[in-house]
């Protein structure tokens, strides 16, 4: 097995904190605050193995930037599924593609008292002024921005009515967005919103018989964007535990992609498209221009890039890594047209990032950041960063050898010239000295300019956030 392969998807040894890191290069001064990251910390309990990199519990990572220099802490999340492999050197709770070795008795009891994980991996956001790690099933951690000691399970309603969420929620105008699915017989989509002072309410909602995996959802000035992908499950079959949480779905392609168009302030189903079917994890932005409403969405033919997450597959390094096609759909509201799309890349991508807090919803919006596969080797695993110029077409490349980059985090710089003036941010895993670094790369030249040297190696994440000193 590759070293890199060894090191990213094993257990972290040790919980640190470090007042300085070594840094070399040159930092610039103007960045305040604490980049947090969410992922895998643990793939083995005692002789178990977790069986996908979406399988791995959660470790949270905090990388604070203060008088010049860069702090670190990393910290397990402490909830059940965590103690519980500790103490019993097993998996004990049912992950996304892993489910515990029960007996008929344990698979029984399981139908009245699931198990299901509360390692809360995917994702870091604030909630109602509140710092929480977030997972796809709807138990959700808080944790102190501070210490990372986990606080208890957050909710987003006294009594739950979701089974599992998107972690991706949109922030404007002082509400927090999010799409949750309440499994039943007949289940429901549930777009919340919420703010620091009050509870979430329902703003709108569609029913299903057979609900999709989302992992997140479009917002445009006006409306809310459900791309229904056909991944879909037979509700009983979640309920009842019969697989693992992901192989209970199933592909359905005659089915089509059904893309739902909420409004906003009325809840109301404004139009349904229908497509031809693909798979996607990320929404990246949206926005529109009179009755052309615009969403940009990293795509797949099918869903077969969760199979490719399977760590087996990874680490035979039999298959390249599929990338994803970054697709712009534009959907004409006035009912004239069919929905159509474009690619907007050569290059193939995946964790999409940009300039959110100025440019979400922004017709305007030129520059996105993401991971992707160099297309001169063959690499089962991300390996290089990718800046993609929406207007000119031209995609820059960050790429060093034996090194694995994750999800792209961008700064913009005060008083900036242009909207990619600034830094990006990624944790990269470094092959040949075994352990991590925290790359600063120069938006404009996307050349690097600082890294940061952590002792050990930080595991494949998925995403995390910035949050500046005074926010």
């Amino acid at each position: 097995m590759r070293k890199a392969y060894q090191l990213g998807f094993s257990n972290v040894e040790d919980e640190l904190v470090i007042d300085k890191l070594n840094v070399t290069g040159k930092l610039p001064n103007w960045i305040e605050g604490t980049l947090y990251r969410n992922g895998p910390g643990m793939f083995k309990a005692g002789n178990q193995h977790y069986r996908h990199w979406f399988d791995g519990l959660s470790m949270l990572h905090k990388f604070t930037f203060k008088n010049g220099g860069i702090s670190y802490a990393n910290k397990f999340l402490q909830c059940k599924a965590y103690h519980e492999a500790k103490e019993n050197d097993k998996i004990s709770y049912s992950e996304f593609a892993t489910d515990p070795c029960y007996s008929l008795f344990d698979r029984v009891k399981e139908i009245f008292d699931p198990k299901i994980t509360d390692s809360a991996k995917v994702n870091v956001a604030r909630l109602g002024g509140k710092f929480i790690a977030m997972g796809e099933p709807s138990l959700q951690i808080e944790f102190d921005p501070e210490t990372l000691r986990s606080l208890g399970v957050y909710t987003y309603d006294d009594k739950p009515k979701q089974h599992i969420t998107t972690v991706h929620p949109h922030e404007v105008d002082e509400q927090v967005i999010n799409l949750t699915t309440r499994f039943g017989r007949v289940s429901t989509y549930r777009f919340m919103s919420s703010s620091k002072r009050e509870r979430p309410e329902l703003i709108a909602h569609h029913k299903v018989k057979e609900p999709a995996y989302l992992h997140s959802f479009g917002l445009s000035p006006s409306y809310l964007i459900l791309t229904e992908f056909p991944y879909v499950v037979n509700p009983l079959k979640i309920i009842f535990h019969a697989k693992p949480f992901i192989e209970n779905y199933v592909w359905k392609p005659k089915r089509g992609t059904r893309i739902f168009i909420f409004d906003r302030k009325t809840g109301k189903l404004v139009k349904q498209f229908k497509t031809d079917p693909f798979f996607a994890f990320h929404h990246v932005n949206a926005f529109e221009k009179g009755t052309d409403l615009y969403f940009d969405i990293v795509s797949y033919p099918d869903p077969e890039i969760i199979q490719s997450f399977y760590l087996d597959r990874i680490t035979s390094e039999e298959k390249k890594l599929p990338g994803g096609e970054f697709r712009r759909y534009h959907a004409d509201l006035s009912g004239k047209k069919e929905i159509t799309y474009r690619t907007l890349s050569d290059e193939a991508i995946e964790l999409p990032r940009f300039d959110y807090n100025h440019y979400n919803m922004d017709s305007n919006y030129q520059f996105v950041y993401s991971v992707g596969v160099n297309k001169s080797g063959n690499s089962s695993f991300y390996d290089q960063i990718v800046k993609n110029d929406l207007k000119t077409g031209e995609a820059k490349i960050w790429y060093e050898e034996n090194c694995f980059p994750g999800e792209p985090v961008f700064l913009p710089a005060p008083n900036r010239k242009s909207e990619d003036d600034g830094v990006n941010l990624s944790v990269v895993l470094d092959e040949k000295n075994g352990n991590s670094f925290l790359l600063i790369l120069d938006s404009v030249s996307f050349t690097e300019i600082a890294r940061a040297v952590i002792p050990q190696p930080i595991l494949f994440g998925y995403h995390g956030n910035f949050y500046q000193n005074d926010q």
